[in-house]
């Protein structure tokens, strides 16, 4: 494939603005919700091909989280697109002030193999939305999903307008080589640098949407039991292969027997006796994270788990206790299913240890205590959360999603996924009908006086 070409046709077609006709964007969206559910049974297949995921699992965090998105965009376009007024400051009069939403251009959207279908196509639909003209690549570590997009994209769009670039590492690098208008990025925060490297070549704006070791902590007022089943329930979603899933908990020294009790409980509930040999449970995307994260069940000491299916690239869920912060496991995220449980004693110690560590994607409180809920909430910085509960946050068209620092930058979902994709531009119109002389030279100093008044 030649990409200049690809590029050079999607600018042609961008400058014909066909895209910035907002009835055009909600055709494309409902065509590509119809698409969908069209495909929805080869979706299904293909994530169970890639990730062993059950279709209750791959039809509630991906096919119907975008399809939701899609409503929501569908619903909402309108309002988003029209222009915003907004106030003038009376040392302008007359004018009035709107600032206007527009397309970037032509954008990149590059996602990962976990969530596959739902971080390729949840990104597409604020670029469509914003009325961009889109190149998607897609990860060739799940190629099944990665090949129902290709042809639900190609079937239902002109490559001049949305075109899938499949390959591997060396096409990324390919494509990243050429000028974009905007590049959105999911995945790892190493490969992250390598696209804000090149993004920053040719000025292009981007977003990067990472990860790092979302912590759990747990003090001694939560609902230990509670707790537990939902922080597992997180944990193993995706078989831990998700950028917000738990990374490690931190437990009061005093709840911590009753918190591994209830973890075990639900783990054998959710999983069976030999979750390693449970069809339903998700594998490892590849033999590299599965040979990696073997590696790492030899840390520590393991209190459940630990058991491999070298066959089908599955490992049970193990929690593994006796660790430190200078273990091997608490020095890359985990992104599998395995939870380390470290002991604190006291909240203000263990919130000046997090302010030393690299800003968490995600940080989950399980609390009764409104007083240590806002110390949490206020003294740490991390991309976004919960309280009592994990991974729920992302889960909503209504509140941005993304990281801080280390763990990202910019957000998306819903009207923040149009705003992503957003030129934001502000234009002041003036009134030609009388001049105000005050702004003109030659500057007398009375003048001073009459300008601080206004600039105060």
């Amino acid at each position: 494939m030649n990409i200049e070409q690809t590029l050079s046709a999607m600018r042609e077609f961008f400058d014909t603005n066909t895209t910035k006709d907002v009835r055009f964007r909600i055709n494309a969206l409902r065509k590509l919700h119809t698409a969908i559910k069209q495909y929805e049974q080869q979706i299904l297949h293909a994530l169970k091909t890639d990730l062993c995921k059950h279709e209750f699992e791959a039809y509630a965090t991906e096919i119907g989280f975008v399809l939701h998105e899609i409503s929501y965009a569908i619903k909402h376009i309108k309002r988003w697109t029209r222009p915003k007024k907004v106030k003038t400051p009376f040392m302008h009069f007359k004018s009035n002030s709107r600032i206007y939403s527009e397309p970037y251009g032509v954008v990149l959207i590059i996602s990962p193999w976990n969530y596959p279908f739902n971080l390729t196509l949840t990104a597409l639909v604020g670029a469509i939305a914003a009325g961009n003209c889109v190149c998607l690549k897609p990860s060739e570590h799940s190629a099944a999903t990665s090949d129902i997009i290709d042809k639900i994209i190609g079937e239902s769009f002109s490559p001049n307008f949305i075109k899938v670039i499949k390959g591997g590492a060396d096409t990324s690098k390919q494509i990243l080589e050429h000028r974009f208008d905007y590049i959105f990025f999911t995945g790892s925060t190493t490969v992250g640098k390598l696209v804000y490297a090149s993004a920053a070549k040719n000025l292009t704006p981007v977003t990067l949407e990472l990860g790092g070791k979302s912590p759990c902590i747990v003090d001694e007022s939560a609902k230990i039991d509670l707790a537990a089943k939902r922080i597992i329930w997180g944990k193993l979603l995706n078989a831990g292969q998700t950028c917000v899933a738990p990374d490690h908990v931190y437990i009061r020294k005093s709840v911590k027997e009753q918190f591994l009790a209830s973890a075990q409980k639900y783990i054998t509930r959710f999983l069976g006796e030999a979750p390693e040999k449970n069809p339903d449970f998700p594998k490892i995307i590849n033999e590299k994270h599965f040979q990696r994260l073997c590696l790492l069940l030899t840390n520590g000491t393991t209190i459940v788990g630990g058991q491999i299916n070298k066959d089908h690239r599955k490992i049970a869920p193990t929690i593994l206790t006796d660790i430190t912060e200078s273990s091997p496991i608490m020095k890359e995220e985990i992104f599998g299913p395995i939870l380390p449980v470290l002991e604190y004693e006291n909240l203000d110690e263990l919130i000046t240890l997090l302010k030393q560590k690299p800003k968490p994607l995600a940080l989950y409180l399980f609390t009764t205590n409104t007083k240590t809920e806002q110390k949490v909430k206020t003294q740490l910085s991390f991309g976004g959360g919960a309280i009592n509960d994990t991974m729920v946050h992302l889960a909503t068209a209504h509140m941005p999603f993304g990281g801080v620092g280390q763990s990202g930058i910019g957000s998306y979902h819903g009207k923040s996924t149009f705003d992503t994709f957003s030129h934001h531009k502000g234009i002041m119109k003036k009134s030609n009908c009388f001049d105000i002389n005050l702004r003109y030279p030659p500057y007398k100093t009375k003048r001073i006086k009459t300008v601080k008044r206004f600039m105060k």
